[in-house]
């Protein structure tokens, strides 16, 4: 007999009963967001000890009352859920306990959510034409501030050497002690016992990672089924073309969730300065001995950072990684400054509009009025 689903499965905690209740005495029902349809969602709804999947649509007071892309509903997300017949509509979305995002792509200064209420996060990479630790110290620093786990894992082990995973496994590491480090070959069903060991009650993993490292063979694998249909091997590259097309929550009969997510081509940072400090912890530190507090680690006299890479303490491409990544957060903030002082004149603006009508409504109402 299958096991009984429960909310606490899917994450349901003590925490968001006590944000529900406000919407429960108004006979809303609570849900988890499966996915995104662009013009509605997916979701798990909870009632009477009973599950059921449906598509819902988003209220029109939490569209407009949503100041940004990244405040609206998300996979992922805990919503209130007003049914009524054949209908249901999202009428509020619960607090979130953690939200992985990015900056969104191209020249937009907004943050795009891609999992919302995640645990874990898993970048799925290989040690060939995709490894890069550049690449890795952005997605660290992403999941750093998101509030979750950050593993890696280092697929289609097949195809590589023992030595060249060793050599990866060990710089993953110096990069980030604390993150998990995984080699799997979904083909030769390697490693994935270590993966499966994420997947609790309650626990949300999303999997992430670029185009061809075989991660819809690994959603496959992990969920238990044919989930994904894998496209077939480019000969080539020796890659299968990625055929994820939207992120997906896929609640696994043994318990646990797994978000997949499509290939990811742009790691564009959304974050802080304080997330990127705690990055680069290694790199603040050799920064504090230079001569002027505010050194620019170029030209200027005294910079501890040129002494350190003329010694060889530090290594030239992780401070490049540095100053790329500083640069891209300090354009992104002049970009959001620059935006919010345009939504602010645009709202100035309508207030005047609005207002200049009143008073002509009210000439108009007064010239209307029959005179005694």
């Amino acid at each position: 007999m299958p096991r009984k689903i429960t909310r606490e499965d899917l994450g349901w905690n003590n925490q968001l009963d006590q944000d529900f209740a406000p919407y429960q005495k108004q006979g809303w029902k609570p849900a988890r967001l499966l996915r995104d349809n662009k013009v509605s969602y997916g979701c798990l709804v909870f009632e009477d000890d009973d599950f059921d999947e449906l598509d819902c649509i988003l209220g029109g007071r939490v569209y407009h009352d949503a100041e940004t892309d990244a405040e609206l509903p998300a996979v992922g997300d805990w919503v209130a859920l007003d049914i009524t017949g054949d209908d249901a509509v999202i009428r509020a979305r619960l607090p979130r306990r953690t939200c992985f995002s990015r900056k969104a792509p191209g020249s937009s200064s907004e943050e795009q959510v891609l999992v919302a209420n995640v645990d874990v996060v898993m970048v799925v990479t290989e040690v060939g034409p995709d490894y890069s630790l550049r690449r890795l110290e952005r997605y660290f620093t992403l999941i750093r501030r998101s509030g979750a786990r950050a593993v890696v894992v280092l697929n289609k082990a097949d195809l590589f050497s023992k030595e060249q995973h060793a050599a990866a496994v060990e710089e993953i590491r110096a990069l980030n002690p604390e993150c998990g480090v995984h080699v799997t070959s979904v083909l030769e069903n390697k490693g994935l016992k270590a993966l499966k060991a994420y997947f609790k009650k309650g626990v949300t993993v999303a999997l992430i990672g670029s185009s061809g490292v075989g991660k819809s063979a690994m959603v496959n694998a992990l969920a238990g089924d044919e989930w994904q249909w894998v496209a077939e091997v480019n000969e080539l590259t020796g890659k299968g073309r990625h055929t994820t097309t939207a992120r997906e929550l896929i609640l696994l009969p043994r318990g646990g969730v797994l978000v997949d997510n499509p290939g990811i081509k742009e790691v564009q940072m959304w974050t802080d300065e304080a997330t990127l400090r705690e990055s680069f912890a290694d790199i603040e530190e050799l920064a504090s001995s230079c001569r002027f507090h505010d050194c620019k680690h170029g030209t200027d006299a005294g910079c501890a950072l040129r002494e350190a890479l003329a010694e060889g303490v530090l290594d030239p491409e992780r401070l490049e990684g540095f100053l790329k990544l500083e640069d891209e957060i300090a354009k992104l903030k002049k970009r959001q400054k620059k935006r919010q002082m345009t939504v602010e004149r645009i709202s100035k603006r309508d207030h005047k509009i609005k207002a200049r009508n009143r008073e002509d409504r009210i000439d108009i109402e007064r010239d209307l009025r029959p005179r005694a």
